[in-house]
């Protein structure tokens, strides 16, 4: 797997992929942090989903609203929604100003923080801590709070380089959708244990 660094820096905007679909592929294997009160909490995007301009699945179809417009922010910028009343999920802007692209992150795997996300996630394996974009929101105490924040600089959340070098990147068709579900725009770390989704969809 290779030694971690134990400190990283936070990605520049100019180093992100303009568009939806690369920046989703990008995104696998850097580091999403989560600075609070009371310590950090971090770990390595090993899945993600991309939702492109035109993606009838996708919140941004009809144009921008009051709750989605962090999706418009131009690529860098959280956006966070609450889903089925249950749980939060965390999504990347992805394309230019004005241009609704979004991209969820679907699973992280922990690096720092670990007792933080326990205490939020109580009896959770090592495993399940943040598998599945409900469990990484649990985890990481990610709500609407942090909607629209700039993700490309340092502040309670942003988006940090890779500790170690990124694995072979798989894709498959998205999970738990209906609409324009032939598309493969989920993207995933291979042969990595934290990656959510049934094992069919992980080879």
């Amino acid at each position: 797997m290779g030694a971690i660094r134990a400190e990283y820096r936070c990605l520049r905007r100019a180093e992100l992929p303009v568009g939806t679909i690369a920046l989703a592929r990008y995104l696998i294997g850097k580091t999403l942090v989560h600075d609070a009160p009371e310590g950090r909490r971090s770990g390595r995007i090993v899945e993600t989903e991309a939702y492109v301009p035109g993606d009838a699945a996708a919140h941004h179809f009809r144009g921008m609203t009051p709750r989605n417009r962090s999706m418009f922010l131009g690529r860098g910028h959280a956006y966070v929604y609450f889903i089925y009343g249950v749980w939060y999920a965390l999504n990347v802007s992805a394309e230019a100003k004005g241009v609704g692209g979004g991209i969820l992150l679907r699973a992280v795997e922990p690096l720092r923080g670990i007792a933080l996300m326990q205490a939020r996630r109580p009896g959770a394996t090592l495993e399940n801590l943040a598998r599945g974009p409900g469990r990484l929101a649990t985890a990481f105490d990610i709500d609407r709070r942090f909607d629209g924040i700039d993700l490309c600089k340092k502040g309670p959340l942003w988006l940090g380089e890779a500790v170690r070098p990124t694995g072979a990147i798989g894709a498959s068709v998205r999970i738990g959708i209906t609409l324009e579900a032939h598309r493969l725009q989920r993207y995933y770390e291979r042969n990595n244990p934290f990656v959510s989704g049934p094992k069919r969809l992980n080879i």
